[in-house]
This record gives structure tokens, C-alpha cells and sequence, in this order.
């Protein structure tokens, strides 16, 4: 039987100390801070149970429960492989000048006023949490005119950011309220109490789609409110797009709300990911959007990225970017590369959708609406930590801490036994 989330390796996690058995200090300090994450990790590889099924990926599985390799992105690979004219060398700190130019576009359409006034900075960076880590230095370093308050971020939100703000030197990190537990759904009035209550010049890293960890997202008409709070209240916003394309199968319309904020001439940063939606998950693309009101400043930014790159990763990878600006700039690879995302897309909702009915025939407790009505990967079950401890010792079914799942580890193979340990999760609770 398949199983979603397993890694070639399947072995458990090497075991560190001295030739006597006794830990060191350093393997005993690594040890106390691993994350849930990978704690959860090595729980699932030690698991012997034939149907034990890992749901924490962040990876997209196929029907088959292996990480997925777009058709596509496997012959423009062969093809780059094989161009006699492509060299080996170092690229510009900044990345490839073509694919900074296609995830511009991606997220803010080719017809962008920001982009027709030159006043758009796009920085290639080794990942999504990269570009994070590059838009933090940034702002302290850049935009510490106007950014001179705490960091927001959302209540629940993927665990590496606060690690993330940290490491570049924020000290005052703060929440604002997203995940409502009881209508299972984001909760825009307590979102808003929030954000008017915060300091003027915080800043407010919001996630534009396919939220980490919830798959909640807001609507257009909550996202116009949000954007005048934020211009009333002069907050700078952070706009996150880790799964970008991988909530509406489109890469624009999962990035309407950068389109919206930059339509407004708020200045702003967008972290983008390209390794979900083109499967390179071994080459990781990102990307850092700085959006600015006045071209005079591009110059200043630029050579300040420039300095934090250097410092922090020096050169960007090539091989995954040359893979995106290669299907983004040739019309005919992006419709066949489009096919592919909505077929990815169209799963991931049939699977919901399977999911909740499979929950209602069965009778679990509670209504499951919001698992159709959350996008992208990830799907917040809303869990609690009894019923995720009941999953995994009882049933061998490994969730995140925060009870989040990717919906793309769930099968054909797997669906009946998932939906019915989630059913007796709650039923024995009760």
C-alpha cells in the first residue's frame, strides 16, 4: 500500500553520541530543540504499521503517495541539460535577471503601474523562507524609517516565521487573531480589532493565498477593508505566497492581493515560492517582490539586497529558476505547465470533498463544511491535541501539532481508513 509522505530513506533518524552510548552536550542541545515537525517525522519512520500514513508533508503527493514531478518541468530539465550553450558559471547575487522579471509579472500582472514606472525590485532567492528571511533584513535595514514597530503575524502561522523574524534581529514579534476554532473559518472582526489596535509603522505579514497552516483564506471584499486599515493606520504589509498557483490553479489570480495593496501605491513585500507549483522540491525558487512608491529609492534597495545576500547566501541556485523563466516566458510551455497545476488543483478539492462526505456518512460529530471551503494544500481539521495523540498511537495517521494535513496525501488507497480514525478521534473523545 501506498504510503503518502514517505521518504526514499525510511529508516529512523541516526542516532548521535560517543562511541560509549553516553550523548554529548552538542547532540543533547540539538535533540531538546527539534522541532514538532521533525519530531513527528521520526515517530512516522519508526512506525512499523502497514497503514500508517504520514499527513504533515509539505510536499505534493500524487494518487500514488510519492512527491510529484510535473511532465513538463522533467523535459524542460532534459532539454537545459542538453543546451550546449548554457555554461557553468556564478549568476548575479540577485538571481536570473529573466526569472526575477516572470515572478514580477506573476504576482503583479504585466500591465502593473509599479512595473511600467520602474519602481519594482525582484530578488531570486534559495526558497520561500529565504525571501522571508531577505524581506526581514530589509526592513530593518531599509525601511527602518517607517518600520519602526512590532511584527504581527497571524494566530496560528507556520512555525518558521517567528524563527525567521528572530534570526534577522526582531525582538517585538506579536499576533494577530486569524483561526476561529468554533466556526472553524477566519474570524475578520477580531483580524481587524487587531490590526487597529497595533502601533503605527508594525508590520503585518498576511498570507495573499492558501494560508499555512489553516487553507483559510479572505475574500475581496475583506481584503479592501484590510488594505484602508492598513493605509489608515500606516502599517506596512508583508504579503506571503508560499503555494502561489496551487489555491486557484492560476499564479495572478492566487496573487490578487499584492495586485490589490500595490494598485493602492502601498509600498510593500511579497515572498513567493515557486517549488510547490513546478515540483522542485530539491532546487528550491523563490522570490522577494519589493513594490516602492517612488522609483528614486530602487537604487538604495538594490544595493542593500545585494549586501544581505552576499552575507547570507552569496549566488542563488540557477538549475530551477532557468526551469521557471524558461516555461513562464514561452507561451505554448505555459499553457501545458497551467494544465498540469489544474489538474493538481482539481484533486486537492475532489479530495475534500471525498473527505467531508465520508465524515458525514459516517456520523462524526461536528460539521466539516470547511474543509471544501479552505483552498490549496493544506487543511486545518481543527483537532485537538487528545484526538491527534489518539491518531497517531492508536491509528498510525501523523497530523502537525496544530491538527493542519495536506490533503494531497490522502488516496484512493487511504481515504476509508483516514476518515474512519478521524471518526473514532472524535467519537472516543466525546
Amino acid at each position: 500500500m501506498s504510503r503518502p509522505g514517505s521518504r526514499p530513506d525510511e529508516e529512523g533518524v541516526p542516532q548521535h553520541g560517543d562511541p560509549g552510548g553516553q550523548l554529548s552536550a552538542v547532540s543533547s542541545a540539538h535533540n531538546a530543540t527539534l522541532s514538532p515537525e521533525t519530531r513527528l517525522l521520526s515517530a512516522f519512520r519508526k512506525d512499523t504499521n502497514a497503514r500508517r500514513a504520514y499527513l504533515a508533508g509539505r510536499e505534493y503527493y500524487s494518487e500514488e503517495g510519492k512527491t510529484f514531478e510535473l511532465r513538463l518541468v522533467k523535459k524542460i530539465k532534459q532539454q537545459l541539460s542538453a543546451d550546449p550553450t548554457l555554461r557553468p558559471e556564478y549568476p548575479s547575487s540577485l538571481g536570473l535577471t529573466e526569472f526575477t522579471r516572470r515572478a514580477t509579472e506573476a504576482a503583479l500582472g504585466k500591465s502593473s503601474r509599479a512595473i511600467v514606472e520602474n519602481r519594482v525590485l525582484g530578488v531570486q532567492t534559495p526558497g520561500f523562507t529565504a525571501a522571508v528571511r531577505l524581506g526581514a533584513e530589509l526592513l530593518l535595514r531599509h525601511w527602518d524609517d517607517v518600520c519602526d514597530g512590532p511584527v504581527y503575524l497571524s494566530c496560528p502561522c507556520d512555525e518558521s516565521l517567528v524563527c525567521i523574524f528572530q534570526a534577522a534581529g526582531f525582538q517585538d514579534i506579536r499576533e494577530y487573531y486569524y483561526w476561529d476554532d468554533r466556526q472553524r473559518g477566519v474570524c475578520v472582526e477580531k483580524l481587524l480589532q487587531d490590526l487597529e489596535k497595533a502601533p503605527e509603522q508594525s508590520v503585518v505579514v498576511l498570507s495573499a493565498s492558501a494560508h499555512c497552516p489553516t487553507g483559510a483564506d479572505l475574500a475581496k471584499n475583506q481584503w479592501t477593508v484590510i488594505t484602508k486599515v492598513i493605509m489608515r493606520r500606516r502599517l506596512f504589509p508583508f504579503l506571503l505566497l508560499p503555494t502561489q498557483a496551487l489555491c486557484y490553479g492560476d499564479l495572478e489570480r492566487d496573487a490578487w492581493p499584492v495586485q490589490h495593496f500595490a494598485s493602492q501605491g502601498i509600498e510593500l513585500l511579497c515572498a513567493q515560492s515557486f517549488s510547490h507549483c513546478f515540483g522542485l522540491y530539491g532546487e528550491a525558487v523563490g522570490h522577494l517582490l519589493c513594490v516602492l512608491k517612488h522609483n528614486s529609492r530602487l537604487l538604495s534597495v538594490r544595493s542593500q539586497a545585494d549586501k544581505i545576500v552576499k552575507a547570507l547566501w552569496a549566488q542563488p541556485a540557477v538549475g530551477g529558476a532557468q526551469v521557471v523563466a524558461t516555461v513562464l516566458s514561452n507561451p505554448a510551455h505555459r499553457v501545458e505547465w497551467k494544465e498540469e497545476v489544474k489538474r493538481i488543483v482539481t484533486r486537492c478539492k475532489l479530495i475534500r470533498e471525498v473527505l467531508r462526505e465520508k465524515l458525514r456518512l459516517l456520523g462524526t460529530p461536528g460539521c466539516w463544511d470547511h474543509l471544501t471551503q479552505q483552498g490549496g494544500l493544506y487543511c486545518f481539521t481543527g483537532l485537538n491535541s487528545d484526538q491527534l495523540e489518539f491518531l497517531s498511537k492508536r491509528r498510525h495517521v501523523y497530523l502537525l501539532p496544530s491538527g493542519c494535513l495536506n490533503v494531497s496525501a490522502i488516496n484512493g488507497g487511504n481515504v476509508d481508513y483516514i476518515s474512519e480514525s478521524i471518526h473514532l478521534a472524535l467519537a472516543t473523545s466525546l
